[in-house]
């Protein structure tokens, strides 16, 4: 992209496929937009807000990840919201993963506001799962509710993979329900694209599968797909949706041809993995902490800082200005406190040359993190002073 003036190799965006500027995919937006405009369908799709085409992308979208139905959202963040304050009310209990991404917990907090009660286990700890779960049943009987678990299909800052298979697991010993956050999983994980539950092959034990259009597909809106009658549900309980526009239809047709995209060819996730494979091994040569990333999500973990966010921002700049590689600082509340690192996203758009040449960057970079160069080209803040008045002074 162009940043200031200055083009840059751009590693923050959710990209995965490449579909955002692929020629076909612009096409189809273009023709929709020509066809529709913006403003159609004028309306909630409880009123005036349907279309026969609205019902052939949820179709498709339920088929494509082995659910029996699905409904289409306007968007993702406050439609997961409100998914979750529909299935669940005061009686009964969540117990979610203490790295669920913003949107489930303020979710969690709409359910908190109606006197809910919920339980956080560790991330990705089944221990501790199992130990929450147990709390919940016991309350839970005592409300005479029920019991919903979160978590997510990749987790969008470290890029771990959610248990969902040891989660499904518990099912045998535990009553509850299971809500999938899968914005990163859809359409670059599993066997074809259909998320982390195809990849783990516990895809039918998640009763409610949710994913954003806003990464993979490189659209607005989002689904959620599980049973019929769950959708059926949803559909006339869901707040954000009945009382809210319908996604407006170019995003619709636009829909279905990424999907189409996605389901009839490959080459988009293989040229995803190429890169990350590429990228991930070439950090991990290079001395680079990326954890425990099991998807393209790379974080870079960075040590030996003791200038803090300010020492961390001088490196981006660096990386930036005059090395034409643009990423992302990710600090608290994003991460826990004291974590510092940058996030790269690798996608279908990027080339092996643009990996390389990140790499080389990287190493660059490295060397001047572990010399202490950018600790000492921190630019000094002007102590600030504060001006009183000879009034002011004698009072």
């Amino acid at each position: 992209m162009r940043f200031r003036g200055k083009e840059v190799l751009n590693w923050s965006l959710n990209n995965y496929l490449g579909l955002a500027n692929h020629p076909d995919v612009r096409k189809a937006d273009a023709d929709a937009s020509k066809d529709w405009g913006l403003a159609y369908p004028m309306g909630a799709r409880m009123m005036s807000g349907n279309s026969d085409l609205h019902e052939q992308f949820e179709k498709e979208l339920a088929q494509f990840v082995g659910k029996e139905d699905a409904f289409l959202l306007n968007y993702g963040y406050q439609g997961v919201m409100s998914a979750i304050e529909a299935v669940v009310d005061h009686r009964d209990v969540i117990v979610y993963d203490a790295e669920c991404h913003a949107c489930l917990i303020d979710g969690i907090r709409l359910h908190k506001a109606k006197m809910g009660e919920y339980y956080k286990f560790n991330h990705n700890d089944m221990a501790s799962l199992e130990k929450n779960l147990q709390r919940a049943t016991k309350l839970a009987a005592e409300k005479g509710g029920s019991i919903l678990v979160i978590t997510e299909g990749v987790f969008g800052m470290s890029g771990k993979v959610g248990s969902l298979d040891k989660i499904v697991a518990l099912k045998e010993k535990y009553q509850f329900r299971l809500l999938v956050d899968d914005a990163h999983g859809f359409g670059t994980m599993g066997e074809t694209g259909a998320g982390v539950g195809e990849m783990l092959g516990c895809q039918a034990g998640i009763d409610l599968y949710f994913s954003t259009f806003a990464k993979s597909m490189a659209a607005i809106g989002a689904f959620i797909a599980a049973d019929h009658d769950i959708i059926m549900y949803l559909k006339y309980n869901m707040r954000s949706q009945t009382y809210a526009k319908a996604l407006p239809m170019p995003y619709v047709v636009g829909g279905l041809k990424r999907l189409d995209m996605i389901r009839n060819s490959s080459e988009f996730r293989d040229k995803l993995w190429a890169n990350v494979r590429a990228i991930q091994s070439g950090l991990r040569e290079r001395g680079f902490d990326i954890g425990d990333t099991e998807s393209p999500v790379t974080p870079v973990f960075l040590h030996h800082i003791e200038g803090g966010v300010a020492e961390v921002a001088t490196l981006t700049k660096d990386l930036r200005e005059n090395m034409g590689v643009f990423c992302s600082i990710v600090v608290y509340p994003v991460v826990p406190k004291g974590t510092i690192m940058l996030r790269i996203i690798p996608t279908a758009a990027h080339s092996l040359e643009d990996v390389e040449y990140t790499l080389n960057a990287f190493a660059q970079m490295g060397d001047k993190l572990r010399s202490g160069v950018y600790r000492e080209n921190i630019a000094p803040v002007a102590p600030k002073t504060l001006e009183v008045s000879a009034e002011a002074a004698t009072e």
